[in-house]
C-alpha cells in the first residue's frame, strides 16, 4: 500500500507541473516565470509527500533549470557548494567531536539538572537558551552549535518517557530550529537579514537618522519575544499536552552529572575550540550599537567581508584533526573515519535550496511576486504591510532568507515612492518576514539541520510551519504598524 501511494505520488509532481505549464501563464513576456514556478511545485509535492527521497528531489534543479534555459548546469551546480555548506560541514565536525568525547552529555544533564522536570520545561530551556544564542550570531551557527546537545537530552530521556518519545523528540529539534531563527529577529546583528536592510536603508536614505541599534531592538525584541512565547506553547501543544509522559525524580541529572567526574583532557580541549568558535562568531563581524560601534576581527584579513561564519567553523574542524588525543595514542581528536557519518544527503538538501533561490531569481519569478505588491496601493498602511508580510514569506519558504530580502528592498524602496508611506513601515515588516519560513526542510538552514535527523515527519513540520508562518506575519504586522505608523 505504501510503495502504490509513493508511486501515484512520483507520478502526482512532474504531471502537475505539466498541467500548471500547459494551462498557466503568470508572465506572457517571460515564460520562464512559470516554468520555475512549475518546477517549485513539482519539488514541493514530492517534499511534502516524499514520494522520493528529499535529497533526490533535491537534485531536480540540476536538471531541470538548464533543460528550461534557466541557467546553465555548471553555474546552478555551483549554488550546492555555497559558504554555508562549508558552515554545515565544519559544524558538524565539531559536533562529532563533542559526540565522540561525550561532552554533549555533560552538556545536556547540565540542562536537564536546571530545568528536566518535565517535558514542558526541557523544551521550554532548549528554545530559550537558542533563542538568547542566537540573538548576537547566526541562525545557522547557533542551531549547529546546540544540535548535538538537544540530541543528547533526547537520547537521556528516552528511558523515562512512557510514550510518544518521538513526539518529544520532534518538538525538541523543532524548538530548536525556531527558536534560531526567531532569535535572530530581535537585534540587527541577529541574521544576515537584519544586517543587509541595515547597509541598503542608510545607502537609500543617506540624511535618515531614524534607526540604529536600540531603535531595532525596541521593535524586534517585543516581536520575537511574543512570537517566541507563541511558538512554545503551540509546540508543546502539538507534540507534548497530554501525550508525553516523563516519569523521573528531579535529582536524577544531578546525581548523572556527578558521575561524569573531572573533565578529561579530550573533553578540555573541545570545550576550548566550542568556546573559541562561539566567541569567533560572536565578534567576527561589526556591531554598530549607534553612539559605539565595535570592530569585528575580520579586519584583521585583507579584505573582512571575505571572512565568515564558515572560515570559524572550518578553523575550528582542522584544529581537531591536529590537537592528539592522550587516550587515543597516536591519533588526534578527530580521525578522518569519524567525518565520515557526514550526512550527504543533508548537504544536497542545503544545496537544493540555494538552486532554487538561485532559479527563483534568474528566471525573473522572485520579481514576479514581489512586483505583484503593486497592487496595494492606494489601500490601507496595515494591510500593505500585510501584502508584503505574505508575499516575503511565500518568497523566503523557497529562497534563502538574505536572497528573500535582496530581492524585497528595492521594491519597498520604488512602493514606497508610490505609496507615499515612510520607508521603515514598509521595509522592516519585510525584513522581519523575510526571516519566517517554518514550513519547508529546505526554507532555512536551521530546518534543514534538524529534519535530517529523521526524527521529524514532514507532515508535522507542515501543518506547525504554516501555523507559525501565518501567526508570524499577523504578530509583524501588528506590531511594525504600531510602532512605525
Amino acid at each position: 500500500m505504501k510503495l502504490r501511494r509513493q508511486h501515484i505520488f512520483q507520478i502526482l509532481g512532474p504531471l502537475l507541473a505539466i498541467v500548471f505549464w500547459l494551462f498557466v501563464d503568470l508572465d506572457k513576456e517571460n515564460p520562464k516565470v512559470t516554468l520555475m514556478a512549475g518546477i517549485a511545485l513539482w519539488m514541493c509535492v514530492w517534499w511534502f509527500t516524499e514520494a522520493v527521497s528529499l535529497a533526490v528531489t533535491a537534485l531536480i534543479p540540476v536538471l531541470l533549470l538548464p533543460a528550461f534555459g534557466i541557467s546553465d548546469c555548471k553555474t546552478v551546480s555551483q549554488q550546492y557548494s555555497d559558504s554555508i555548506i562549508f558552515l554545515f560541514i565544519g559544524g558538524f565536525m565539531l559536533a562529532f567531536a563533542i559526540e565522540k568525547w561525550n561532552f554533549h552529555k555533560r552538556i545536556a544533564l547540565k540542562i536537564l539538572s536546571l530545568v528536566g522536570h518535565s517535558p514542558a520545561t526541557i523544551l521550554f530551556g532548549v528554545m530559550l537558551s537558542t533563542y538568547l544564542i542566537s540573538n548576537w550570531i547566526s541562525n545557522t551557527a547557533t542551531t549547529m552549535m546546540l544540535f548535538s546537545a538537544v540530541l543528547a537530552l533526547i537520547n537521556e530521556t528516552e528511558n523515562y518517557i512512557h510514550k510518544n518519545s518521538e513526539k518529544f523528540a520532534a518538538a525538541l529539534l523543532l524548538g530548536l530550529a525556531f527558536a534560531a531563527t526567531i532569535g535572530g529577529m530581535a537585534t540587527p546583528v541577529g541574521t544576515p537579514p537584519n544586517m543587509y536592510f541595515f547597509k541598503a536603508y542608510k545607502e537609500a536614505f543617506p540624511l535618515a537618522n531614524d534607526l540604529n541599534f536600540l531603535k531595532w531592538s525596541f521593535i524586534g525584541y517585543p516581536i520575537s519575544i511574543l512570537f517566541l512565547t507563541v511558538t512554545y506553547f503551540i509546540l508543546n501543544f502539538y507534540f507534548l499536552r497530554k501525550k508525553v509522559e516523563l516519569t523521573i525524580a528531579k535529582s536524577y541529572f544531578k546525581e548523572s552529572y556527578k558521575l561524569l567526574g573531572k573533565f578529561s583532557w579530550e573533553e578540555k580541549w573541545v570545550f576550548s575550540i566550542f568556546i573559541f568558535c562561539i566567541l569567533a562568531w560572536f565578534t567576527r563581524a561589526d556591531i554598530d550599537l549607534g553612539k559605539f560601534k565595535f570592530y569585528g576581527w575580520n579586519h584583521l584579513f585583507i579584505i573582512p567581508k571575505y571572512i565568515d561564519d564558515a572560515f570559524v567553523a572550518l578553523l575550528a574542524a582542522i584544529l581537531l584533526f591536529l590537537i592528539p588525543s592522550k587516550v587515543n595514542k597516536g591519533e588526534a581528536l578527530l580521525i578522518w573515519d569519524d567525518a565520515k557519518k557526514l550526512r550527504y544527503d543533508i548537504i544536497l538538501m542545503f544545496g537544493s535550496g540555494f538552486a532554487l533561490a538561485y532559479g527563483f531569481e534568474k528566471s525573473g519569478l522572485s520579481n514576479w511576486l514581489a512586483a505583484s505588491l503593486v497592487v496595494l496601493k492606494g489601500v490601507s498602511p496595515i494591510l500593505v504591510i500585510l501584502g508584503i508580510c505574505i508575499i516575503i514569506t511565500i518568497i523566503s519558504e523557497f529562497a534563502s532568507n538574505i536572497a528573500s530580502i535582496q530581492l524585497a528592498i528595492p521594491v519597498m524602496i520604488a512602493l514606497q515612492k508610490d505609496l507615499e508611506l515612510p520607508p521603515l513601515l514598509l521595509m522592516m515588516p519585510a525584513t522581519f518576514a523575510a526571516s519566517l519560513g517554518f514550513m519547508l526542510p529546505v526554507a532555512t538552514a536551521a530546518n534543514t539541520i534538524v529534519f535530517g535527523t529523521k526524527q521529524i515527519q514532514i507532515k508535522d513540520m507542515f501543518k506547525v510551519g504554516l501555523i507559525l508562518d501565518i501567526i508570524g506575519i499577523l504578530i509583524i504586522t501588528c506590531m511594525c504598524y504600531l510602532y512605525l505608523k
